[in-house]
């Protein structure tokens, strides 16, 4: 950090925010292979807790890269810009009093480590959409598979880019087992269970 910047304290803070809200504010990080069903769960998960009277703003990757990573390709470098980048942002977030909801592919364990450091590991709940390739694949809801395999798209993951499932995540939704209604009473009845709603 520049020996010129000098953080400022505001007197209204997180805890003053959350107790307005009547909840504590956290991020749930869905990571998974493109067409997994993050950004799906995600949205009925988001829908289900905004019923709830509770605050929320869910951050995708598609919509981010459309606006405040625009420019960002998808080599290592720049994926790791990428989710530096929402880390941040999903930390400004939960400091505004808000549940965050981040659905992104988020591939390698080192960079899902970096976005727990930067939001806190205590404030980040981290869930595993785990789907196979070959289901994903079969989805290919974006088409983006088939481009990948044509050569088309390069880095992608799954394909010519690695992911690395998560070792311990916090939660672990298998789509291929339940359905999108089940997903979301899951992460719920987590999110009761462990008094974070």
């Amino acid at each position: 950090m520049s020996k010129n910047i000098v953080i400022h304290d505001y007197d209204i803070t997180r805890s003053h925010r959350n107790k307005v809200n009547g909840h504590d504010s956290f991020v749930l990080w869905f990571t998974g292979l493109s067409g997994s069903g993050k950004s799906t769960i995600a949205n009925k998960v988001e829908e289900e807790l905004f019923y709830k009277g509770i605050h929320t703003y869910a951050l995708d990757g598609d919509n981010i890269r459309s606006g405040i990573n625009k420019g960002l390709g998808f080599t290592k470098e720049d994926r790791y810009e990428n989710l530096r980048r929402i880390a941040e942002v999903a930390k400004l977030f939960v400091d505004s009093g808000v549940v965050t909801i981040a659905a992104f592919v988020s591939p390698l364990i080192s960079d899902r480590e970096q976005v727990k450091e930067i939001v806190g590991k205590e404030d980040l709940i981290e869930i595993f959409v785990d789907t196979s390739l070959e289901v994903c694949e079969n989805r290919d809801v974006k088409g983006l598979y088939k481009k990948a395999r044509a050569g088309e798209i390069k880095n992608f993951t799954g394909i010519d880019a690695p992911y690395e499932a998560p070792g311990n995540p916090d939660l672990k939704i298998s789509t291929e087992e339940v359905s999108v209604e089940m997903a979301v009473k899951q992460i719920i009845d987590y999110l009761e269970e462990t008094h974070r709603i």
